[in-house]
């Protein structure tokens, strides 16, 4: 079932999300709509609070960037497998000289910016079966990863720009907030004014 993704100023995306255990209610329904969710949204990553719930979950699938050509062959392979279910995760070190990317998020439509991120990062999580793992990823894979991990720790990544950057966009964040865009997929508007 595809659900409505919450836009930029619902509260519930400034949340640090809790953790969950494996008897956390319907998970493999959950886990199932949210992917759903995704694809039809067309994206690469998802997270619980972009569905309105404040828990440590998060899935990723970076297929999408394989089509790049501009790519070398191994990282287009490696993007092309790479499909994940996150739960309670930690990041443990985010190493290497910060690079630029242009991001966007699927609550925050039609807002791309550039973000510094780390290129290599170590992280702890549990999968879909709470099977526990601690792996290090890099290059796109760890960007996806690190703005989603960012979901569950109550952070967009409208803020790390700066806040000339800020200021630039103020106007068509507050207008996503209120419903005031086309989007081709569900969405929830925390600001938008009731029909009568």
């Amino acid at each position: 079932m595809i659900l409505p993704i919450v836009a930029y100023g619902d509260p519930v995306l400034k949340k640090v999300g809790t953790d969950i255990t494996k008897d956390y209610p319907d998970l493999d329904k959950l886990l199932d709509n949210m992917f759903d969710t995704m694809y039809n949204a067309m994206g690469v990553g998802l997270a619980a609070p972009q569905i309105g719930l404040p828990i440590r979950l998060f899935l990723v699938d970076t297929s999408p960037f394989a089509d790049d050509e501009g790519l070398p062959e191994a990282d287009r392979v490696a993007l092309k497998g790479f499909k994940r279910v996150f739960i309670n995760a930690k990041i443990l070190k985010e190493e290497g000289d910060k690079w630029v990317f242009n991001e966007g998020c699927l609550s925050i439509p039609d807002v791309r910016e550039d973000v510094f991120r780390e290129p290599q990062i170590t992280i702890e999580y549990s999968d879909e079966h709470f099977e526990t793992h601690t792996e290090t990823f890099d290059g796109l894979i760890a960007r996806v990863i690190q703005h989603e991990y960012d979901h569950i720790e109550g952070v967009l990544f409208t803020d790390k720009l700066s806040s000339f950057k800020k200021r630039l966009i103020k106007g068509k964040l507050s207008n996503i907030s209120k419903g005031k865009i086309n989007v081709d997929y569900r969405m929830r508007f925390p600001n938008q004014k009731k029909k009568r």
